[in-house]
């Protein structure tokens, strides 16, 4: 290990510049090689690192008009780089053949990593935008925290270069610092508020780090419906400061904000002038904000009208917002209307993003309409399940690109299958600002349609789910026989008797024949053989008890084999010592 107060110092630190520096391109790009004629944005930031330590350990100084062309290379450099729409800068880098293949965070971190670098050992400005830097940060916020360990670690270094730019260049001339602006980012807690819970818009400044922030204002320069730009809802309005929270909040929303969707356009203003030269606020950001609340559903109504003369024969007011349904009754010479009234919390006539009628048969045929809309309210008129435009107060919806007349009526009766029967009613009405979104069962009504021709379309057949072939198979009942009748337990313990007496009477026959052991070998090897065959005889016995008790057949059968193969080894063994001992007998 080498000495604290031991300097490594370069002699011909001006000839390694010129070396490294010969690689350059007019672009700002660089060489991995004098070899390789193709320029890599990712040996850019290599190229600066490596410069950045030439001159850290130069034993003299490096010429400057050197170092001011490198700055200027850094500038053209950054003149290609690329831009997201949400305001990230980062570096692309092509393919260079002969060198590992680079994604955008890796290449935009070694640009950051060798331009830190290299404006931490020199003095004077290097003229890159604040805006620039602020997107920068806003590239390595935005993506996330990275599946690739490497990709982790350029990510963090990235960051806490652009969190702590500012260094001291030298301990022997007066503190100066390197002119790479810090960026201040503007964060917000939400995006989405509810007038109906009032919430409060406020914003955070801090460094990309979650440092603190010089003493500084947010001013909301203006904000505009995204339906409106231009009638402004807020005009030039500085946000108050919370200084225990670090928050800087808007009091309340003007009573003319109403939900939907804006634009806020804020403005970070520092307070110290000098500030200006070390930090990046990026001008005018502008951030999108959703405004929800609970949408009044009113004067809803559904009627049977006359075809003819327009007379209402049926007619029932909607709670849409309870649970009542209706029921009806209609034939092809009738009419069925559907209106209702949708109201912003300001009394606004409110148009959703999507609504949907559908129409379910009771043979499981669902027919789907999109619902278009003009005026202050909706109104949908069938006719046989045809839908007209009906103009009777100032809010009309039609569902069907048509006009009325006999061949559109044909035409969607046709599309029906001349489906007769019991029609479910459902209509879902949604928005992403409408807190009270809602899909209710309306009723149903029963529709008398004519006949279908023989050459008429044929109704689908039902969807098939595609996980019902993997799902559980149906249920199987089965009935089991009742047990027959088992005798009483006293004739079967008398039965069991019976079986064991032919036993007892070959025991009894034994010892009146007057079995013994005379012929029991009295050698010690023969003797072996005896006792193992007899026990392999007893294993098999056992071996019967415990197939009657608990072991199946094909344990058992292996087990036996085992056991045969066992006895009738040994049993070979004592016959023949048997055979030959009588032999021997009969000779002498």
């Amino acid at each position: 290990d080498q000495a604290s107060d031991v300097d490594v110092l370069l002699t011909d630190a001006n000839g390694i510049f010129h070396s490294i520096k010969a690689l350059s391109q007019s672009d700002g790009r660089w060489r991995y090689s004098s070899d390789n004629p193709e320029s890599s944005t990712y040996a850019s930031g290599l190229a600066l690192e490596g410069l950045s330590g030439v001159i850290s350990l130069a034993s003299s100084e490096i010429d400057q008009s050197k170092v001011s062309i490198v700055k200027n290379g850094i500038v053209k450099l950054f003149d290609s780089i690329e831009k997201y729409d949400d305001g990230a800068f980062y570096f692309d880098e092509k393919f260079v053949r002969g060198s590992e293949p680079q994604g955008s965070l890796s290449t935009t971190s070694s640009v950051v990593r060798g331009v830190n670098a290299f404006a931490a050992v020199t003095s004077g400005k290097i003229n890159l935008p604040g805006d620039t830097i602020l997107g920068l940060a806003k590239f390595f916020l935005s993506i996330g925290i990275p599946g690739d360990a490497k990709d982790f670690f350029n990510q963090v270094e990235s960051l806490s270069f652009l969190d702590s730019n500012r260094q001291v260049l030298s301990k022997e001339q007066s503190p100066s610092y390197n002119e790479i602006s810090i960026p201040l980012i503007l964060s917000l807690p939400e995006t989405v508020y509810s007038l109906t819970k009032k919430g409060q818009f406020k914003v955070k400044v801090s460094t990309v780090f979650g440092s603190a922030a010089p003493p500084l204002t947010v001013k909301l320069v203006r904000a505009f419906s995204t339906g409106a730009k231009d009638s402004a809802i807020i005009d030039s309005k500085e946000l108050q400061y919370n200084q225990e929270s670090g928050f800087h909040f808007l009091d309340s929303f003007p009573k003319n904000v109403d939900v939907g969707t804006y634009v806020f356009v804020l403005e970070i203003v520092l307070h110290d002038s000098e500030s200006e030269n070390v930090y990046a606020t990026g001008g005018q950001i502008h951030v999108p904000i959703y405004v929800i609340g609970v949408i009044k559903v009113g004067n809803a109504e559904i009627a049977v009208l006359d075809s003819d003369l327009g007379n209402v024969e049926t007619h029932n007011t909607l709670d849409l917002s309870g649970n009542d349904i209706v029921s009806l009754s209609a034939n092809h010479l009738q009419k069925l209307r559907l209106s209702f009234q949708l109201e912003t919390p300001n009394g606004r006539v409110f148009k959703p993003h999507q609504a949907f009628l559908k129409l379910h048969h009771e043979t499981k045929i669902e027919h789907i309409f999109l619902v278009g809309n003009t005026g202050k309210k909706f109104e949908i008129i069938f006719i046989s399940l045809f839908l007209s435009l009906s103009v009777i107060i100032a809010y009309n919806v039609v569902f069907l690109p048509c006009t009325s007349g006999e061949a559109d009526f044909l035409g969607l009766v046709e599309k029906l299958f001349y489906l007769s029967g019991k029609y479910d009613i459902e209509l879902t009405v949604g928005d992403a600002v409408m807190e009270n979104s809602f899909s209710r069962l309306l009723g149903h009504v029963e529709l008398d349609l004519p006949e279908a021709p023989e050459k008429a379309a044929r109704p689908p057949l039902p969807p098939v789910d595609p996980y019902s072939r993997y799902g559980p198979n149906a249920e199987i009942n089965h009935i089991f026989r009742a047990p027959e009748k088992r005798p009483p337990q006293k004739l079967s313990l008398v039965f069991l008797g019976l079986i064991l007496l032919p036993f007892i009477g070959f025991l009894v026959g034994l010892l009146r024949l007057g079995v013994n052991l005379k012929n029991f070998p009295g050698s010690t090897v023969p003797a072996t053989f005896a006792t193992l065959f007899h026990l392999g005889l007893a294993a098999v016995l056992l071996l019967y008890v415990l197939f009657w008790l608990k072991l199946d057949l094909f344990t058992t059968l292996k087990t036996l084999g085992l056991l045969g193969v066992f006895t009738m080894f040994f049993g070979h063994r004592i016959l023949s010592y048997l055979a030959l001992t009588s032999t021997k007998l009969k000779s002498a």
